[in-house]
Order: structure tokens, then C-alpha cells, then sequence
């Protein structure tokens, strides 16, 4: 549960950058690695700015580090499915080449 925090309370200056929201990440690997995993990964990257302009900057913080923590996972899952796709790929091509 997140409470309302004025602007420039939190110990971060309301003139301050918020951090960053690693959309673009979100997107290429919803796009090209893990579909659900990247999904997560856009709604946290998507609450970033909207709650650093709210004052939650403890919020914003934590949103920005979900939204690259589910990017690597998306990331990491869309690897791993690649090499196992490529193994069966390569077992069933064997297969066929020796009958």
C-alpha cells in the first residue's frame, strides 16, 4: 500500500529526474521474448512517471525496479524457449534424415 507523499518530501527534490522506466525494455521483450512476462514488465514501466508526478517517489522507485526485473526475466524466458525450440528443431530434423 502506497500513501500519498507532497512533492519534494521523500528525500528526493521535486526538480529531480524520475527514474527511468525502462519502457523501451519492456517493449522488445514483450515483442520478441516472453509475451506474458513482458506484459508485467509494461505496466510497471508504465506507473514510473505517473507516480514520481504524484509524489511517490518510494513508489515510482519501486516500479522501475519491477519493470526491469520481469524485462530480464521476459528476456531470460524467451532465450531459454529459443533453445529448446532450436534443440527439438534439430532432434526432429535427425530423425527425418535417417530414415
Amino acid at each position: 500500500m502506497s500513501y500519498y507523499t507532497p512533492p519534494g518530501a521523500g528525500g528526493y527534490p521535486q526538480s529531480s529526474p524520475p527514474p527511468p522506466n525502462n519502457l523501451v525494455w519492456a517493449i522488445l521483450t514483450t515483442i520478441f521474448c516472453c509475451l506474458p512476462a513482458g506484459i508485467v514488465s509494461i505496466v510497471f514501466a508504465a506507473q514510473v512517471n505517473s507516480k514520481w508526478q504524484q509524489g511517490d517517489y518510494q513508489g515510482a522507485q519501486n516500479a522501475s525496479k519491477n519493470a526491469k526485473t520481469w524485462a530480464i526475466v521476459s528476456a531470460v524466458a524467451g532465450v531459454l524457449f529459443g533453445i529448446v525450440y532450436g534443440i527439438i528443431m534439430l532432434v526432429a530434423a535427425s530423425e527425418t534424415s535417417t530414415y
